[in-house]
Parts: C-alpha cells; structure tokens; sequence
C-alpha cells in the first residue's frame, strides 16, 4: 500500500494543471514571427537602444490587453515590465529575458546578422541565442496565458531588461534597486539553461541553479625605465610575463559543492562507462589527479565547473619599442566559485606569484553573490515535470555556469532563480552559439523552448 501511494503521489506530481492547451502549430509560427522580428532591432551593447525592443513587445503586449510599463534610467535602454494577475494565494513567478545582445564583426559573419534569415531548419542572427530566444518565448507564454485563459494563484511577470551584456546599471540593478516592487517574485526563470539532443533524441536538459562570481585581478609589475638598448633587471615588462605564466600553469584546487555533485552524478547515469566512471569519482584522492588532467585536455567545461578558475586575458605595456617601460599590466579573468573566500586567492595568487614586485589588485565590485537555488521547490519540481513531458527520455541536470547572468542580482535578493534555454544538437555546441559569428537557432528547438517555458509556468501558476 505504501508503495502504491508513493506512485500515486509522483502521478500527481507529474500532471499539469488542468488548462486548454494551446494549438502549438499556430502558436509555434506566431513565435517564430515575432522572434524574427526581435532579431531585425539592432540592440547591439554598446550602445543597447533597448527601448526600440521593448517598444515592440509593449505594442504586441497592448493589441492583447496586457498591460506593461517602461522603465529606464536613460530614455533609450528602458526596460519593460508586463503583468498577468493571479489570486495572490501564492508569490509572484518571473520571466526574464534581455533585449541586448553584444556587438559583430559583420565581415565574419557568412549572413546579415540582422536579417534574421531562415535557412536550412535554422534561423540566423546576432540574439538568435542571447536572448532573444527567451525573450520571444516569454512574449508568446504571455499571450498565451492570456488567450487560453488560465486562473492563476499568483501574478506572472515578464522583464524585458535592458544592459545585460554589459552596464548592468542601466538594467537589473536598476530594476532591483529602484523598481523591485515591479519585479519582487518567488521564483525566476531566465537565460543559462539548455540541453542536447544527440542522433535525435534529447539526452538532457541543464537548468542553472547558481553561478560563479566574475571577479577580475590585475597584475602591475613596476621597474625603472630606461633606453632600449640597455636591459635592466627590473625591467617591468619581465616582470608582468613571468608573473602571468607562473598563475597560467596553475589553478585553484577542484571541488565540488551541492549543485555540481548533483550534476555529475546525474550526468554520470546517462554516459558512457569510462566517462560515469570519471564522473562518480571526482572527489576521490586516488583518481582526482588523472581526471583531472583529462577534463583540462577534453572537457574545459567540466575543468572550469570544478574550481574557480584564472585565465589570462589582456596584457598591456609601453609605448615605444626602444623604450623599456616603468610599469607593466595584466588583467586576469577570475571566475570565482560562490563560496570563494577572494581574499584568501588573492593570497595565493602572490603567492605563487613570488614577486614583491608584481601587486596583485582584485576587484571588489560586480554581480554579487547569492546562495544557489535549491533543488527541493515547487519550481524545481515543475521544471524536471516540464522536461518530461516535451523532452522524454532526457534528464533534468541541475548546473553551475562558468559564466555570468542576471540571475545574481535576484538571487542575492532571496528568488529562487533558474535558467533555462533551448536543447540543441550536440553538433551545433561548437559552432553558431552565443556570442559567436553566425549565431543560429533551430525552429524545431525554439518551439520546444515555449512548450517546456509554459508547462513549468503554468504548473506552478495555474489554479488546480
């Protein structure tokens, strides 16, 4: 008996609120136009001119009745704020996508990355995965919580926001600072997540549940200047490069926390022998050192998830090439995991460093840290429930990006945040993504996005 109710329970777990399902073939074909049209409005940051989007999300939003707001610290990267109300049983639910998108190079680009060109299954375009996909998918979940009349027990609440890509000033932090009674929520879903589908079926679906830190360090190596045609000991710019390659061939420890122990035992059950048994064995002393080395040669990924991770990224000094220069800089780029004590690196970076010559500066500001989304929430549950209903067969991964999102700033606020994305083919991960030269999306997985985006809302936000 007992076991027949645990089944039972996890039925009933599994079963969607009672809701119309929308006709996803025409829903699918209203998203795509509206996606395309997202990725024609040039929002590269700089400059952003994010109002332009968020102008034409409050238009399609107002010809359904749904309200919204612009808002914005500088009149040309305004935000926009939209709401469906609920009975106010529960706490709000936030769906969050940003309208900018980083810049081009537009002779690398094999299309115009701002035609939003459809061509072979795939529409092409700078957004097409950051993030405009989202941000169309959480336009469409509006629009379709609207038409097919959905009772809800909490508000659900879209953002458009403005200065993700780069001055977080003008977006989140001013939506959080100023404005949080507009976006205050239980729970939030935004970008960070995906998945794969390999030889046509899905393998799984990644939902971040936290984030590393990005903290940057500078070097500055200082000598005496002089001629070039008299080298000098303390020749600043020695200095900087011995103190780069000695931090280059080191890193931080591997360790795990709650949220990547899961994702690697998890992964662990989908993969193939050798890599489970990678995978299962990570914290053990005897193999850490050879799994190690082999994430760092095949799995750069899985390397920077284990530790927080120093990569040298810019170097700068003098002015003239017979001039030895009086001060040399290096820039590293830190990627902290989110209970990193950064005074502590900062001390071992001197450390290893072993200069008294070179001081190490590390940065104090930036994305904040927050405690990482819990695994045990209704969300949570909604999500992996949401997974296998439109990508059976796959599993949900809880992740930690190696990367950055706004995600921080709600979650150093108490909201539960999870990001999610589109699943893609394994043979699409190395080229056409984010921030790359011709970035591409599937429509095929682009609609998947806006079914599983409105199976988890609607199962934490619809009256039973």
């Amino acid at each position: 008996m007992r076991y027949l109710l645990i089944l039972l329970s996890v039925a009933a777990a599994a079963t969607p609120a009672e809701v119309p399902a929308p006709d996803w073939t025409r829903a699918g074909a209203e998203l795509l136009e509206h996606y395309q049209a997202l990725l024609r409005i040039d929002t590269s940051n700089p400059p952003g001119n994010e109002t332009a989007a968020a102008k034409y999300l409050q238009s399609v939003l107002e010809r359904e009745g749904i309200g919204s707001k612009l808002l914005a610290l500088e009149p040309s990267r305004g935000n926009l704020v939209a709401r469906l109300r609920g009975n106010g049983s529960k706490r709000p639910i936030l769906v969050m996508g940003h309208t900018d998108v980083v810049g081009v190079q537009r002779e690398k680009w094999t299309v115009d990355p701002f035609a939003a060109l459809r061509k072979d299954g795939y529409v092409w375009g700078r957004g097409a995965l950051d993030d405009k996909d989202n941000l169309a998918s959480a336009l469409m979940l509006m629009l379709l919580l609207k038409r097919q009349g959905v009772k809800l027990d909490r508000d659900v609440i879209f953002v458009a926001e403005a200065g993700e890509e780069g001055n977080t000033r003008v977006g989140i932090n001013y939506l959080v600072e100023q404005q949080w009674s507009e976006i205050d929520a239980e729970y939030a879903l935004a970008e960070g997540g995906g998945g794969a589908v390999r030889d046509g079926k899905p393998r799984y679906v990644t939902i971040a549940t936290t984030e590393k830190i990005p903290r940057g360090i500078r070097l500055v190596a200082r000598g005496t200047a002089g001629h070039g045609s008299r080298p000098r000991p303390d020749n600043a710019v020695v200095r900087v490069a011995g103190a780069v390659a000695k931090v280059g061939a080191w890193q931080p420890p591997m360790r795990l926390n709650d949220v990547t122990r899961a994702y690697f035992e998890r992964l662990a059950t989908i993969s193939e022998p050798e890599a489970a048994f990678r995978y299962n064995h990570i914290g053990d002393a005897q193999h850490a050192a050879a799994i190690e080395r082999h994430f760092a040669a095949n799995e750069l990924l899985h390397s920077s998830m284990l530790r927080t991770s120093i990569s040298p990224t810019i170097i700068k000094a003098g002015f003239r090439s017979n001039v030895i220069p009086s001060e040399a800089e290096a820039t590293l780029d830190v990627r902290a995991l989110p209970d990193e004590d950064l005074d502590r690196l900062h001390a071992e970076v001197r450390r290893v460093i072993g200069d008294p010559n070179v001081e190490v500066i590390g940065a104090r500001t930036g994305r904040p840290a927050g405690a990482p989304s819990r695994l045990d929430t209704e969300m949570f549950r909604a999500i992996e429930a949401a997974q296998r209903r439109v990508y059976p067969g796959a599993i949900t991964l809880p992740t930690m990006l190696a990367g950055a999102t706004d995600m921080a700033q709600l979650r150093a606020k108490g909201v539960q945040a999870y990001g999610f994305g589109p699943v893609t083919d394994e043979k699409d991960h190395d080229r056409g993504g984010a921030h790359g030269d011709d970035e591409k999306l599937s429509e095929a997985a682009l609609q998947k996005l806006l079914e599983f985006l409105w199976q988890a809302v609607v199962e934490v936000a619809a009256v039973p």
